[in-house]
This record gives structure tokens, C-alpha cells and sequence, in this order.
């Protein structure tokens, strides 16, 4: 598995790209996660003794890849928690999904319910289901996938996944959500690709991509939206 990649960094915060299977937090598997490499690396890189604090204001998917960002202090951390939890923040993502999708740009709202025993979320109209907002762009089309491109307008388990398998177009390898078939690495084509928000300490505006990643098929759609 590749190590991630600091792509900003300051006093407050940590920015990586996470390879796809790396889990963010530490469960049950035992496998070395994020918060891990982060809390030995930043040690490491600033002479600290033992392991250094990190706070985690979100998480991402195991089989997903892209940005994650992290708190250096705990001070940071709760500041991140409003940002995450607030409306300035803008979080992109690039997926690539089984065929061609039809009407090229939309925006799809489902209501959501996740289920504790299954870990999967799905589309409910039960009562306590909650609202699911993604607006998405088809940047282009290969013989069988396209690659999209989702802005967030709402932050729900799953939510990307569920809605883009609700309209037909599961994200490729996510055979939890309907793909036909696993990618040979255990992910999936959901890339965090850009995130942008106001630093909670010195309000400077913040804007971070993250590289796709060196896979095949990405290389192959990609350049031509880049």
C-alpha cells in the first residue's frame, strides 16, 4: 500500500491524500491506519517524543482515496468540528461510474437511511430518513465508464455511493453498492479530489487538491477533463 501524501501543511492542520484501503481510524482488523502514520510521522518530522496529537474532524471511506485533513492540536480539532459541521467548506470528489450518464449534469436529492447492522446506507421514505443533496458533472465518457465529477451539499454515511447506485451508475468496484465486479486493489473510483474552507485559526482561505491516483482507468479518462 502507498504511504499518503502531505499536500499542506501548517502549526494547526495536516493535509493528505490517503490511498485507497487505508483506513482512516484504527478498527477491529487491526491494520494500520491513518491516524497511525500521521501521529508517528508528524513525531518523527518535529523531533517529538512518543506519538504526536491528532484529531480526526472527519473520516473517509476505507476503499476511497483522496484528501483528509487533520488536526495538529486539540485546539484545531474542535475549530475543524464547526468548519465540518457548518456550510463553509466545499468538498469535491471525482467518481468513475459503470455507463454513460444520462442527463450529463444534475443535482439528486434522496432521502437516506443507514443501517448499523450492514454498515450500508439506503434510499427510505421512512420518517427519520434524512436528506441527501449532491449537485454532478460528467467531465467525460469512456467506451464503458464515465468519469464525474460531485459537488456535496450535504454530508450523509455513504452518500455519494448510495445516490449514484439510485440512478443507475454504481461507482466502479464498489460492489457494496451495486458494481458488477471488485477492482483488483480492494477500492473503489471515488476519488476526494478538492476541498476548500476558511482556516479555523487564521481565516486565510484554503484550497486543496489532490492528484488522482496512478490507476489505470483514471489515467485513461482523466487528462482529457484535467
Amino acid at each position: 500500500m502507498r504511504e499518503p501524501l502531505i499536500l499542506w501543511e501548517d502549526n494547526h492542520l495536516l493535509i493528505v491524500s490517503k490511498p485507497a484501503r487505508m483506513l482512516v481510524q484504527g478498527d477491529i482488523t487491526g491494520d494500520r491506519c491513518l491516524k497511525d502514520w500521521a501521529e508517528e510521522d508528524v513525531a518523527r518530522r518535529f523531533h517529538k517524543p512518543g506519538k504526536a496529537f491528532i484529531g480526526l474532524p472527519h473520516r473517509l471511506d476505507r476503499p476511497t482515496s483522496g484528501l483528509v485533513v487533520l488536526a495538529k492540536t486539540s485546539k484545531a480539532l474542535a475549530r475543524m468540528n464547526a468548519v465540518f459541521s457548518g456550510r463553509d467548506i466545499q468538498k469535491t470528489y471525482w467518481a468513475i461510474v459503470e455507463g454513460h450518464v444520462d442527463p450529463p449534469s444534475g443535482r439528486l436529492v434522496h432521502h437516506l437511511v443507514r443501517d448499523g447492522k450492514t454498515k450500508k446506507s439506503f434510499v427510505s421514505q421512512r420518517p427519520d430518513a434524512q436528506e441527501a443533496i449532491l449537485r454532478y458533472e460528467v467531465l467525460e465518457t469512456g467506451d464503458r465508464y464515465s468519469l464525474v465529477e460531485i459537488d456535496l451539499e450535504t454530508g450523509r454515511h455513504h452518500q455519494i455511493r448510495v445516490q449514484l447506485q439510485a440512478i443507475g451508475h454504481p461507482i466502479k468496484g464498489d460492489l457494496k453498492y451495486g458494481s458488477k465486479r471488485s477492482n483488483p486493489d480492494g477500492g473503489i473510483h471515488l476519488h476526494a479530489r478538492r476541498i476548500a474552507f476558511s482556516h479555523p485559526v487564521s481565516q486565510e482561505r484554503i484550497e486543496v487538491l489532490a492528484p488522482l491516483p496512478e490507476e489505470s482507468l483514471w489515467q485513461a479518462l482523466a487528462p482529457k477533463a484535467v
